[in-house]
């Protein structure tokens, strides 16, 4: 085809048009040829040069083509006489990405010029995939003439060219890659070497500048010790590496290849990022106290840091993230600085003015690089522009450098310092020096700690870590409150761990220094050891003689006071001490029908009017929960002490107003009247209490005087009280384990764990017969707390050494006494800590009576529960009167449905509301345990109702640990691992 076209081309002027004009047969050739030649062969428009024209942009001129092979046939502009041509290039470096240009001299004088193609270019370098820069051309080939010369240029590729008089020449350059050209300029030669000599002054002065400037903040850091000062300087020299590879000069000195000085702009990107946001870390100093922004801070240097590794493979990829990285470091730390600058943090106003040409800066190489600011001086004048900003934060740093004398700026001496430390008082130093953010204490407060000499030296964050976690927020707040006010004084007592693990008490006396810049710079003091006085204090504070609701003496002040009256009475024959013990009858009843705060509210009222009838030589006590006792010294007749006792019961029926209803309550009485034998404190109580339970068998609202037949009840109350008081000290209680099956498998899920009393007298006794009196008395408490503990430990054993698909999960039975306790979240810590388990394996269970008494604290309760990882199992359900509503907001995680739902009925079927049940508790996300599982029958039909697990008789009676670890491990170590639970529960 080529040749017919060429052959036709050549005969034209012979055949029978030749008679038409020469510039009409020319104008049909280049229309054909036109019309004929694909469209990558077109001709180009050439451009025409003037002599007087000293640059020319090309750009936009350039025709980019792309060949299969390593040969482009292109056409060239039409010349003088109007004739297009064609001419075939061959790749010298085997490309297929071509350049066409054409260029025109319509003058009378040879032109001498240089074709540009600069290596890099910031304008359009784009964001997140840039070009670095490479060499671009290999060679440009004309359509006529000399070959152009390549000129020596690191930075470009240079070509000279000469245009002769009258000439049209097409030039076709071949391109190393597939990118495009950045820039091709058309440049006369002495106005491009004036144009490099300019840029290379002004290179050299920015250079020089920031040179300076990197030297004076490292000397800066040498003559200071805070760590913004590092920081500062660190970022001057990332600026110097940066602008010295942009403007070529660390490619001139170490001679670096193309390929490298690629790796090399990318690294100092990640560099320039990095630096930049270690100084405003610094500078805010906010590794202090917020641990976030430290953890922040360092996941961040650490990717930037991987930035230098993937430069050296992908240097775009690493380019384009540390720019992205660029302008989110000045933005966020902006708004950052901004943030604290509302809080008047005066760092972070003295910093608000360079910080905002920061972020213009980072604005305006963001609009650069996405091309759209196109200005060829734009590049040059960024890079000065982030010397000058570089410039004013060093201004900024010199502010806090020479700021406040000797005191602000650490330099003092040993006398200066016990000076300062004289302000206060106290027997050790405490001083620090806020801008260098170092702590420096007498030795003998790391004697006294056991610690090594210097270990507590150092940034005050160091010591949050020997100090008791329930006093590091305290210290942490007290010390940001001074920093934040300027003013005021520290006073405070805090913990500190010591080598061996317990911890000493010390109090803290100290005072702000503010500089001459309005900061403080130092809090300085003294320490004491107040572990003996604190120690004194603790013990009085644990061993409580007060009632915390109605604030009566306690039972171990009672005792006490008996105790004294006793010792008096051998002294005083006439003194004859009486004991009252009285209960209010069926108070449990009144508690859950109205609910434990009313309740309260109740006994207040109650102690007030027993406070209105004794006189004060007598001593009113509250013993237990609804009983309360007296020491009665002022009646000594005994017709005058029943009568008084009278007088109590009286006032005790007196009706109670609440809400729109009365409320009448009874009480029991026990008179225990003191002998002039020798009687034990003790002893006289119980015989009190003794006639006090007489009273409440025999019917209640009664008065009963202690007789000696009422000791030879060993079941009564009180000695059950009493026994179970050392129960709990010589572990008398054990706790056996009754088998829960999973359904679907049939395997061994878990346990219920049963607590017993192996009573030394009585024998093993029943939860019937001594949870009541536990309830009552409050050793529920003690006694939930052990259960809790002995769970937790067994399952942390279990967990330990025997492998189950999931972990092993234990519910612990809590009464309503023990969830309105707020010590029940620091016990659940406790044990938790002690045993470790998997989360969510440790379950408290409650039933619907208990949640429902308070709804409200309760949620709250329930929350900080599951925060703390434990599990909730709602117990009995069905059984209660609780709300949908509020079930909806409490997290349990697991129903048990009550044995009454589960047995079938005297017709030989289950009760109908059981299937809705256990569609109801999936509904809201939660397991099913159904309790009294007695026949296969029972386990096939749970199974297919939907029921997860089961327990009963049909899968085993209660059991000891060991054997409960028998049926555990052969599945551990058989056919499938299983999850196993334990649920501990007190009765």
């Amino acid at each position: 085809m080529r040749s017919l076209r060429a052959a036709w081309l050549d005969a034209w002027p012979d055949c029978w048009l030749g008679r038409l004009s020469f510039n009409a047969i020319a104008a049909a050739a280049a229309l054909v040829i036109a019309l004929l030649v694909p469209s990558a062969s077109r001709a180009v428009e050439a451009i025409n040069v003037h002599t007087d024209t000293q640059a020319i942009d090309l750009t936009d001129a350039v025709d980019f083509q792309h060949t299969d092979g390593d040969r482009i046939q292109v056409s060239t502009a039409p010349g003088a006489d109007g004739i297009i041509r064609r001419i075939e290039v061959r790749a010298r470096a085997g490309g297929n990405n071509w350049a066409v240009f054409a260029l025109a001299n319509n003058g009378d004088e040879q032109i001498d010029r240089l074709v540009v193609a600069a290596h890099y270019r910031m304008v359009g370098s784009g964001m997140l995939w840039p070009d670095l820069g490479l060499s671009r051309i290999v060679y440009i080939t004309p359509s006529s003439g000399d070959p152009p010369e390549r000129q020596d240029n690191g930075g470009a590729d240079v070509f000279r060219i000469t245009l002769d008089p009258g000439t049209v020449i097409t030039f076709v350059a071949e391109l190393r890659t597939d990118n495009l050209l950045a820039q091709l300029y058309l440049w006369e030669p002495d106005a491009y070497k004036d144009k490099l000599n300019s840029l290379t002054l002004y290179q050299g002065i920015v250079i020089g500048i920031a040179g300076l400037l990197a030297l004076f903040l490292t000397i800066l850091f040498v003559v200071k010790g805070s760590v913004m000062f590092p920081a500062a300087a660190a970022l001057g020299w990332a600026v110097l590496i940066y602008i010295g590879i942009d403007f070529g000069f660390w490619p001139k000195v170490f001679d670096l290849s193309s390929g490298a000085e690629r790796i090399w702009r990318a690294s100092g990107e990640a560099i320039l990022a990095a630096t930049l946001l270690v100084f405003l870390f610094a500078y805010l100093n906010l590794n202090r106290w917020h641990v976030r922004y430290a953890h922040i801070t360092v996941g961040w240097l650490a990717f930037l840091g991987a930035l230098v590794a993937v430069a050296l493979f992908a240097p775009a990829v690493a380019s384009g993230i540390a720019r992205i990285s660029l302008f989110l470091v000045a933005v966020l730390g902006f708004g950052l600085v901004i943030y604290l600058a509302t809080h008047n943090f005066d760092r972070a106003v003295m910093l608000i003015p360079t910080w905002l040409l920061l972020v213009i800066w980072v604005i305006g190489a963001a609009l650069t690089v996405l091309g759209l600011v196109t200005n060829d001086i734009v590049g040059p004048a960024l890079l000065g522009g982030l010397v000058l900003i570089v410039m004013l934060i060093g201004f900024t740093v010199m502010q806090h450098a020479f700021a406040g004398g000797g005191v602000a700026s650490g330099i003092v001496s040993d006398i200066e310092r016990r000076a300062l430390a004289l302000t206060g008082a106290g027997d050790m130093i405490w001083d620090w020096d806020v801008s260098s953010d170092k702590v420096f204490t007498s030795p003998e407060t790391e004697a006294a700690l056991g610690l090594k000499h210097g270990a507590l030296d150092g940034p005050a964050a160091k010591w949050l870590d020997v100090l008791h976690q329930g006093d590091r927020d305290r210290f942490r707040a007290t010390l940001d409150s001074v920093l934040e006010q300027r003013r005021g004084r520290v006073v405070q007592d805090f913990r500190m761990r010591t080598a061996d693990g317990h911890y000493l008490w010390f109090a803290l006396r100290a005072r702000p220094v503010v500089g001459s810049d309005g900061e403080v710079v130092r809090l300085v003091g003294t320490i004491t050891d107040v572990t003996e006085f604190k120690t004194a204090e603790e013990r009085l504070l644990h061993d409580a003689v007060h009632d915390n609701l109605t604030g009566l003496p306690n039972r171990e002040l009672f005792l006490d006071r008996l105790k004294a009256v006793l010792g008096l009475a051998k002294s005083d024959p006439a003194l004859r001490p009486t004991v009252l013990v009285i209960d209010i009858d069926r108070f449990k009843q009144v508690n859950d029908s109205v609910g434990m705060a009313v309740g309260d509210s109740i006994l207040l009222t109650l102690a007030r009017r027993l406070g209105r009838l004794f006189k004060p030589q007598d001593t009113l006590a509250r013993l237990a929960g609804d009983q309360f006792g007296m020491i009665l010294l002022s009646e000594r007749d005994s017709a005058r002490i029943t009568a008084f006792a009278e007088t109590i019961r009286k006032t005790l029926r007196a009706p109670i107003t609440f809400r729109d209803r009365e409320i009448f309550l009874t009480a029991s009485i026990g008179l225990a009247l003191g002998g002039g034998e020798p009687n034990q404190a003790e002893d006289l109580l119980k015989d009190a209490e003794l006639a006090m339970y007489h009273a409440k068998r025999t019917g209640g609202d009664r008065i009963d005087v202690f007789k000696e037949a009422m000791r030879a009840r060993k079941s009564d109350r009180l000695s059950v009280e009493s026994d179970l008081r050392r129960a709990l000290e010589r572990d008398e209680i054990m706790i056996l384990y009754q088998p829960i099956v999973r359904l679907e498998d049939r395997a061994v899920a878990g346990f219920e764990a049963l607590a017993r009393w192996n009573h030394p007298k009585l024998g093993r006794l029943s939860p019937a017969e001594f949870i009541n009196i536990a309830e009552e008395t409050g050793l529920i408490v003690e006694l939930g707390l052990l259960v809790l503990d002995r769970a937790a430990r067994q399952l942390s054993t279990w967990q330990r050494t025997l492998r189950h698909r999931e972990p092993l999960f234990a519910s612990v039975n809590v009464s309503s006494r023990q969830l309105l306790r707020h010590d029940l979240i620091q016990d659940l810590r406790t044990v938790l800590g002690r045993a470790p388990l998997a989360r969510g394996s440790l379950k408290l269970e409650l039933t619907e009576s208990a949640v429902m008494e308070n709804p409200e604290h309760a949620a709250q309760m329930l929350h900080r529960i599951r925060e703390l990882g434990a599990g909730l199992a709602l117990d009995d359900f069905g059984t209660g009167y609780s709300s949908l509503a509020y079930l909806q907001r409490f997290p349990f995680d697991t129903i048990k449905i009550d044995q009454s739902f589960v047995r079938m009925s005297a017709k030989g079927t289950r009760p109908v509301i059981l299937r809705s049940m256990i569609a109801l508790a999936h509904d809201l996300g939660m397991d099913v345990v159904a309790e009294g599982a007695e026949t296969d029958s029972d386990a096939v039909e749970l199974f297919q109702l939907g029921c997860e697990y089961a327990q009963g008789f049909v899968f085993g009676e209660p059991m000891s640990a060991e054997r409960a670890r028998g049926l555990l491990e052969p599945e551990s170590a058989g056919i499938r691992d299983q999850q196993s639970g334990i649920k501990a529960k007190v009765f």
